[in-house]
């Protein structure tokens, strides 16, 4: 007979309310855990849901990684879980290693089924312990952990039933979420690669433009390069060749640009050609181009275009080019010489045509024209000089140069005080080439080191005969900044001077190119060499960079007006006033002023009128070899002190 009894019946309604409860709760949680994809919420709800069916202090949930190396506290629920969680430990160690192991579950009724050693061990570490493993479908996924029961006492028999229960729901949820989180870190993969494969190609289609650009466009000035101006002459050749039209090509090269680059810097000559070719670009029509070929050269492709319209372009160009340049804070002249070529009747294909407008450019550099168009006749010329260039090293070493000299003559006592030494070349073919044909030659050769010590040694030689026949002149000799600021040079002239014991006399020109030098640099060499005894001479005053400020300061004893104003001054009233203001300004800062390309017997007189202190040129005399000098100071109007006329 079923018992009535009160207190046994309650007992089963707890039991079967408990029951209830463990049930609700399992559906609960694997409704819960089967409707979330991602691996944390379900590894924390997890955890939450079992330390409530088996009423534990702590649950945790270790699991297993992919290399089966060692296991990580991934989620908790309960007392000091922040602690734990996150924490990594060896596969063999602890209750989950023994889980791991024999792939069954933990408590504290397994105790009697081990070795008295194991138990002895196991005991001691197990604690009030239950753990579950979690299986999945295909691999050992980890474990479901409790730690002590609520209200003390061990975990029964039925903890272990629903925790094993509540751990098959688990690890299906587990999985699912495993396989979902793999999913998403593969379709993440598979964006990021897209994305950086989208970044690597937009990164080549750029570096793609930039080559082309790079291969067609110049990257200091942004002007078409070489390459891209010859493909546009191609083209217009092929346009022209089908309309039998014509067209022209210009080639330009800056005058003072190396000077400039030299002595200033690289960084000053890129800026300067930014702006160079930033004018140059203002004054063609959007149908011409414009490129830089390297350095400081230029050319221009002009559709349509007559050796008339040609020179008028040409001649606009190197117009924009006169106002003067600044770069930082400096004031730069820089001028240009062009050469012209016409299609057809220069050159029917794109060598010819560069190679004549090339021609015609060193023809406009070489006698100072500004504009050349080709003429057939100066291809003998090209030819020349390039032999020229061929043979400087041969006229080095055999001696094929000589040094002339034209007197200065002092205007206030009428008589010839030094010599300015001009070097020529005597050719063993071409005969006597002049110095315009060669210095820039040797500058291209890298020679022009070789040739100043040769000219300085041969002037001091001379200097030194004419000192022991009792001559009292001076020797001016030309020298380049580059020379000037050579590391070594004050050194070497100073052993020029103990070699032919020269001590004053000896004057260096130098261009106004000077004044583009470093100040300090420029002024500790400068003072090195006057305390030599040498006296350093502006050369062509008025037609460059000349700097007020730094000429007052730098140790400078002379200056030399440009031919240029000395042969018109006569006749030009504006070249006239800047003889007159060069002078005057000269002598303010206690300079003597040498004026050269004196023609005749009014402009000295003017000269002398003026206040000039020295003057040179055809008028007194042409450059004469040391031999003809001898004569001419024999019978010229102007003695030279310590010369008697016996000696003639």
């Amino acid at each position: 007979m079923p018992t009535t009894d009160p207190e046994h019946l309650a007992a089963l309604e707890r039991a079967l309310a408990e029951r209830e409860r463990e049930i609700e709760l399992l559906k609960e949680t694997a409704f819960a855990v089967g409707s979330e994809l991602h691996l944390q919420p379900v590894l924390d709800l997890i955890a939450q849901r079992a330390r409530q069916l088996i009423n534990a202090e702590t649950v945790l949930i270790p699991i297993l990684d992919r290399a089966c190396q060692q296991y990580t506290y991934r989620a908790g629920a309960g007392a000091n879980v922040a602690e734990i969680v996150g924490e990594s430990l060896p596969l063999d160690f602890g209750v989950c290693g023994w889980v791991w192991r024999h792939q069954k579950p933990w408590w504290r009724g397994t105790l009697a089924s081990l070795s008295p050693e194991e138990r002895n061990r196991w005991e001691k570490e197990a604690g009030t312990l239950i753990m579950v493993p979690l299986v999945g479908r295909h691999h050992f996924l980890g474990g479901l952990a409790g730690m002590n029961k609520q209200g003390g006492g061990d975990f029964s028999r039925r903890d272990l039933d629903l925790l094993t229960l509540f751990a098959s729901q688990a690890a299906i949820a587990i999985e699912n979420a495993m396989a979902y989180q793999d999913l998403e870190e593969a379709r993440k993969a598979a964006e990021d690669f897209q994305e950086e494969l989208f970044q690597t190609n937009k990164r080549l289609v750029a570096v793609n433009q930039e080559l082309e650009y790079l291969s067609l466009y110049d990257t200091l000035t942004g002007l078409p390069n070489r390459s891209l101006f010859r493909d546009r002459v191609r083209q217009q050749l092929l346009n022209t060749q089908r309309d039998t039209g014509h067209f022209a090509v210009v080639l330009l090269d800056l005058d003072r640009f190396k000077a400039i680059n030299e002595t200033l810097g690289h960084e000053v000559g890129d800026q300067l050609l930014k702006q160079v070719s930033t004018r140059l670009a203002g004054e063609l029509r959007t149908t011409d181009t414009v490129a830089r070929l390297g350095g400081d050269e230029f050319a221009v492709l002009l559709p349509q275009a007559d050796e008339a319209a040609a020179r008028v372009v040409a001649e606009q160009l190197l117009r924009a080019l006169d106002p003067p340049f600044t770069v930082d804070h400096q004031q730069l002249a820089v001028g240009a010489s062009a050469g012209i070529a016409i299609y057809p009747q220069h050159g029917d294909d794109l060598s010819q045509l560069l190679r004549h407008a090339d021609t015609a450019m060193y023809m406009a550099k070489q006698e100072h024209a500004g504009v050349a168009v080709y003429d057939p006749s100066q291809d003998d010329l090209s030819v020349r000089q390039l032999s020229l260039m061929a043979d400087l090293k041969s006229a080095l070493a055999g001696n094929q140069f000589q040094l002339h000299f034209q007197p200065k003559v002092d205007l206030c006592r009428e008589r010839v005080v030094g010599v300015e030494a001009l070097a020529r070349w005597q050719h063993p073919e071409q005969g006597m080439v002049p110095p315009d044909r060669f210095i820039g030659a040797l500058e291209e050769t890298g020679l022009m080191h070789a040739f100043s010590h040769w000219a300085l040694d041969t002037a001091l030689a001379q200097l030194a005969s004419w000192r022991d026949r009792g001559w009292e002149l001076s020797m001016a000799v030309n020298l380049s900044v580059k020379n000037l600021l050579e590391a070594d040079f004050a050194q070497r002239l100073e052993m020029l001077l103990e070699k032919w014991q020269i001590r004053g006399g000896l004057v260096l020109e130098i261009t106004e190119d000077l004044f583009l030098s470093d100040y300090d640099h420029l002024n500790s060499v400068l003072t090195r060499i006057c305390d030599l005894g040498v006296t350093l001479s502006i050369d062509d005053f008025g037609t460059g960079h000349s700097s007020l400020s730094r000429l007052k300061k730098l140790p400078v004893g002379e200056l030399k007006i440009d031919r240029s104003f000395v042969m018109d001054m006569v006749n030009d009233s504006d070249d006239a006033t800047i003889v007159r203001s060069t002078v005057e300004l000269a002598h303010n800062l206690g300079l003597v002023v040498v004026a050269e390309g004196v023609e005749d017997e009014e402009a000295l007189s003017r000269l002398r009128t003026l206040g000039c202190d020295m003057a040179q040129g055809y008028h007194i005399s042409r450059p004469l070899s040391a031999g003809d000098l001898d004569q001419f100071l024999a019978e010229s109007p102007w003695p030279v002190v310590g010369l008697t006329r016996a000696f003639a």
